[in-house]
C-alpha cells in the first residue's frame, strides 16, 4: 500500500524549508527588538478553552475544530489558533503578577482547522503571532500593528494595505448589537441558517458572512462607528494618531469585524494588494481582547495581538516576485582519490565542521569528475582535493571556485586557511 499525505497538509522539503527558516528567524529577531518573548503551548488543549475563548458562535468552534475524546473521555481539541492558549498560560502561570507589564509574548507553531483546502489555506498550517497583555494604552495597539507591518516590509513586501476599525467597549457594542438586530430581524429568513442562528447570539458576525455578503441589507447595516461612546471614540482616535506619527498608512473600514468573539476596541487586518495573489487577500488579522482573560478564569486583563499564516506570507512573496536572500552555498567540498584519502577525509570533515564551516564529501565512491559536479550542485566556495600522493607530502590542493585559483595547503593548516 502506497501511503499519501492527508488532505490539507504539506511536506516542506529541503530547498523550500530554508525559506520557512529565514522567515521564522526574521520574526524572532524582530520580536527581540520589540522585547516580545517566545511562548510554546501544547498543540492540544481542553475543548472548553476554545469554546469559551474563541466563541461558541464562531465558524471555528462550530465547524472547523479537530476535536476528539481521550482515553478517559475528556474532550480534547487540536489548537485552531494561538491566542486562547497563550492567555490560558498567562492566567494559569500567573504572569499577570510579574512586575514588568505588559506581558509581551510571541509564538510560532502549527494550528489545525477542518476547512476546504485551497491556495495558501491548509488544515494544518503554521502561525506566527504575538500577544501583549496587561496594558490599556492605545500606544501598545500601534506597537502591535507596527510589528506586523515591519515583518512584512523587512521580508520585502511592498503591496500592503492596513485596514483598521473599532469594535468599541461593552456599552458601545451593546448599542450596536441592538441596532443590528432591529436592522436584520424583519428579513432574517432571507439569510443563511448560520446568520439566522447568529442574529440573537452574536449579530455582529452576520457582517462577516461569506454567503450573504452581497445581500442589500449588508450595505445599509448600522456602522459600529456610529455607536461608539466618547471613551471608545477617543481610544480609536489615539490609535490612529499613533499610527500616523510613526508613518503607517491605514484605511478605516467600519465593516471589519474579525471572525472571533473575543475582539473589542481595535481590530485590524493587513491585506495583500499584489496582482494575482488570489481571492483571499488577508495576510494578517488581530485586535484587542480585553475580556478574554476573565472569560477563562483569570483577572480582568486587557490584551491585544495578531496572528499571521506563514503559508499566506510565502504566497504573497511569490505574488510580488520577492526572492529571500538565502545563502545556498557551502564553504568547502572535499574531493578524495584513493583509500587513504577517503579515510583521512572523515577526520578532516569533522575538524572543519567543529570550526563552524559547512563542509561535505562524497559517500558513494564517485569518480573525481562526478565529485566536482557534486561540489558545483552544492555551490561550494572551495574544493579541497586530497589523494594518496598528497597525504605522503602532507598537503591538500584547495581550489577557489569563484576565481578558479588553486593553492597547496598543509593538511594541518586547512582549518585555519578556510576559516580566513
Amino acid at each position: 500500500m502506497a501511503f499519501q499525505i492527508p488532505r490539507g497538509t504539506q511536506d516542506i522539503l529541503p530547498g523550500e524549508v530554508e525559506r520557512w527558516q529565514y522567515i521564522e528567524n526574521t520574526a524572532r529577531e524582530l520580536c527581540k527588538t520589540y522585547q516580545y518573548k517566545e511562548i510554546r503551548t501544547p498543540i492540544f488543549e481542553h475543548t472548553e478553552l476554545f469554546a469559551r475563548g474563541v466563541g461558541e458562535s464562531t465558524d471555528i468552534v462550530q465547524k472547523e475544530m479537530y476535536t476528539f475524546e481521550d482515553k478517559k473521555g475528556r474532550s480534547i481539541t487540536l489548537r485552531p489558533e494561538g491566542t486562547a492558549a497563550a492567555v490560558r498560560a498567562f492566567v494559569e502561570k500567573k504572569l499577570f503578577a510579574n512586575p514588568q507589564q505588559p506581558t509581551k509574548l510571541y509564538y510560532i507553531g502549527p494550528m489545525f482547522r477542518y476547512e476546504r483546502p485551497q491556495t495558501g489555506r491548509f488544515r494544518q498550517f503554521v502561525q506566527f503571532g504575538i500577544e501583549a497583555m496587561g496594558s490599556n494604552d492605545p500606544a501598545i495597539d500601534a506597537e502591535v500593528i507596527s510589528l506586523a507591518m515591519a515583518l512584512y516590509e523587512k521580508l520585502g513586501l511592498t503591496k500592503l494595505k492596513l485596514i483598521i476599525n473599532s469594535l468599541g467597549d461593552a456599552e458601545s457594542r451593546k448599542a450596536h448589537r441592538d441596532a443590528l438586530i432591529a436592522h436584520f430581524e424583519p428579513r432574517i429568513d432571507e439569510f443563511c441558517s448560520d446568520c439566522q442562528h447568529r442574529l440573537k447570539q452574536n449579530p455582529l458576525r452576520i457582517l462577516d458572512c461569506k454567503k450573504d455578503r452581497d445581500h442589500e441589507l449588508m450595505e445599509t447595516a448600522p456602522s459600529i462607528l456610529d455607536f461608539l461612546n466618547e471613551e471608545s471614540k477617543l481610544y480609536f482616535e489615539k490609535v490612529q494618531q499613533y499610527l500616523t506619527s510613526i508613518g503607517i498608512s491605514y484605511e478605516v473600514d467600519p465593516g471589519l469585524v474579525r471572525g472571533l468573539d473575543y475582539y473589542n476596541h481595535t481590530a485590524f487586518e493587513i491585506m495583500s494588494d499584489a496582482e494575482g495573489f488570489g481571492a483571499i487577500t488577508t495576510l494578517c488579522g488581530g485586535g484587542r481582547y480585553n475580556g478574554l482573560a476573565k472569560d477563562i478564569g483569570g483577572p480582568e486583563t486587557p490584551g491585544i495581538g495578531f496572528a499571521l499564516s506563514i503559508e499566506r506570507l510565502l504566497a504573497a512573496l511569490d505574488a510580488e516576485g520577492v526572492k529571500l536572500p538565502i545563502d545556498q552555498h557551502i564553504d568547502c567540498y572535499i574531493v578524495t582519490m584513493g583509500d587513504k584519502a577517503k579515510d583521512m577525509s572523515v577526520s578532516l570533515l569533522y575538524n572543519l565542521r567543529k570550526a563552524g564551516l559547512t563542509v561535505e564529501k562524497d559517500y558513494e565512491d564517485k569518480k573525481m569528475k562526478a565529485q566536482f559536479k557534486a561540489a558545483d550542485r552544492l555551490n561550494a566556495r572551495f574544493v579541497a582535493v586530497l589523494g594518496d600522493d598528497e597525504i605522503e607530502k602532507n598537503i591538500i590542493s584547495v581550489k577557489n571556485m569563484e576565481t578558479g585559483t588553486q593553492e597547496e595547503v598543509s593538511i594541518d593548516k586547512l582549518v585555519s586557511y578556510l576559516s580566513k
